[in-house]
This record gives C-alpha cells, structure tokens and sequence, in this order.
C-alpha cells in the first residue's frame, strides 16, 4: 500500500546519543518537504496540513528525540543543538542534498539550526513562530517546563483524551482532526487499555529547558525562509513578537503575520496555512 498522510510509512533512523527517530512518509510527488513539529507534539499531528502539501510535494515528517514514536537521548541530550541533529539525520537517511522545510516552534528552530549547519540543507523553509531569540530577549521557559511536568499523563482510553483536551484551551482552539491527530500519535496503548503520553512530562519539561537558538545563530541562512506569526493571544511577549526580528535578519527572510490565529496556527487552520505555504514555495522555486 501505498504511503498516504493518513497511512504514513515508517522509518527507523539513528541519531545521535543513542536515538532511534521515528521518521514518517507521508507520500506525495514533486520536492521533497519535511514536516518539523513542535515541542510536545509529533509529525502525526499534522496529518491534515499533509493532506494538502501531498497534492504538491514529497511529504515525510520525523518526531524529535523522546516525542512520538522516537526514543529518548542518553544522558538527557535535549539541547535543541540536538534536535538539529535529529533533522540532519533524517535527511541523511534519505539522501536528500536540498529539501523544502515547514517547521512550526520548536521544529522550526531545529530546521534552522539545521541549514544553519548545513547551508545546502533547505531550498526554502516556512516556518511558523519559531523558537529563536533576537539579541535583547532573556528566555524564561520554567513556566512551561513546570506546566509540563505537572501534565496528565495517563488517561483510560484515547477517547477520553481527546475529550478532554478538546474542552479547554489551547488544545480546545485546535481544529478537530488535527486535535484527533495528536491524540491518535501522542499516546502509547498499555497492556491494561489505557494510554500514557509519548512525550512524558519530564521529557517535555527538559526540551522547554534547553529551549531556543539566538537569531544570531541562523542569520546565515541564505535560502528564502517566510517566518509567520499568530496574534491572536492575550500575551503581550510570544514567540510571535520575536518572527519579524528573526525575519529581518536572514538574507532573505519574508514576514508574514496572521490575526486570527495564536502560536497553534498550523493546527487551527492547516488548510489556510497550507496554502499560503505553498504559495510561498512556488513563488521562490
């Protein structure tokens, strides 16, 4: 049977610290484009944006050290210089010498990290809020590193996960099949039927810890880039704020702002986001 985002292919590809990453097909022609997700989620999640890139490219997505499917680092490798390797691992798998990237917080700073390493690494890349600090930002990721170790994290059934992240937010602003898509790939069946989260925890509490790149970092990064942000939040600092700085300082960075979504914006809309994403890669292509 052919790979399709709602029969993804599996691979099993070796990183670095002893991982063993999870890596999807989604099926698809054309360029290759690489789904990088965010912390806490995994490349399952975005089966609906799948849906529509597949129609224009080569879709595979991984899942990052610990996240979905791959396994956790030796010695607690979270660093997101690491994550990067997950990501130039991948491609190495496949034998891919330029790819198209979408990456989404997280995802699109490993992406980065990534071309920044490997400048040949990305044709283009549209990534969304990723997690990239401008010079005058002081990170504070303890708040979510302690939100994150006090999450549930077993649950009856994947039922009734579902259920109850769809009945508050964030989790309650993602669209329906993208929130069934993390739940279907964010969760590991146990011997007695209920179901444990992937991304432990603690697992996801480290990723926040070691979070961020400075802009610094991947203003080397000369392929064309679109940086998005959603400003629909009652924040008045988030990782949307930081997209235009990060923008101005690749050489050929694009900007791209959306009023109606928040920092869940792939996953609110993937069909809209999806659009614009290709737009995007055909117009630098």
């Amino acid at each position: 049977m052919s790979p399709s985002p709602h029969n993804p292919e599996l691979h099993r590809v070796a990183s670095t610290h002893d991982v063993d990453l999870a890596l999807h097909h989604f099926g698809g022609s054309g360029p290759t484009l690489m789904l990088c997700h965010a912390t806490g989620f995994n490349a399952t999640t975005y089966r609906p944006l799948a849906q529509s890139f597949v129609e224009h490219f080569d879709v595979w997505g991984l899942d990052f050290r610990a996240h979905g499917q791959s396994t956790p680092p030796a010695n607690d490798e979270f660093d997101w210089t690491n994550m990067a390797d997950d990501v130039l691992a991948v491609v190495d798998y496949m034998g891919v010498s330029a790819m198209n990237g979408f990456g989404h917080s997280m995802g699109a700073a490993a992406l980065m990290i990534a071309a920044a390493k490997r400048p040949e690494l990305i044709a283009s890349a549209w990534i969304y809020e990723p997690i990239i600090f401008p010079p005058d930002l002081v990170p504070h990721n303890s708040t979510l590193a302690e939100g994150a170790r006090k999450r549930r994290s077993v649950f009856p059934s994947k039922a009734e996960a579902l259920a109850r992240y769809a009945s508050r937010p964030p989790f309650g602003w993602v669209r329906a099949d993208a929130l069934a898509a993390y739940v279907d790939g964010g969760f590991i069946e146990q011997a007695d039927g209920t179901v444990t989260l992937a991304c432990t925890g603690a697992h996801e509490a480290m990723t926040f810890e070691r979070a961020g790149t400075p802009v610094s970092d991947i203003a080397t990064v000369a392929a064309p880039v679109a940086v998005a942000a959603g400003l629909d939040t009652p924040l008045a600092d988030h990782p949307g704020t930081w997209s235009p700085a990060i923008a101005d300082a690749l050489p050929n960075g694009t900007y791209v702002e959306y009023a109606e979504y928040g920092h869940f914006g792939p996953l609110q809309d993937p069909r809209i986001i999806a659009r614009d994403a290709i737009e995007f890669f055909a117009a630098v292509s």
